[in-house]
């Protein structure tokens, strides 16, 4: 994995942390939840192509 790989990865789990706070938490969400649903899933693959970053903050 490439450091960019690497950062896009970490502002991935940032942008979700971000939208789920806002959705649960300040019941105002930014984002549709099917655009969360995409962002989730273009996570879960880079975890399962990349399982050796997988942190314990990820959603």
């Amino acid at each position: 994995m490439s450091l960019n790989d690497q950062e896009h990865l970490e502002k991935l789990r940032s942008l979700l942390q971000h939208h789920a706070h806002r959705y649960y938490v300040l019941d105002d969400p930014e984002i549709s939840d099917g655009e969360y649903d995409w962002l989730m899933r273009e996570l879960e693959a880079w975890e399962l192509k990349y399982p050796e970053y997988i942190t314990p903050d990820s959603p």
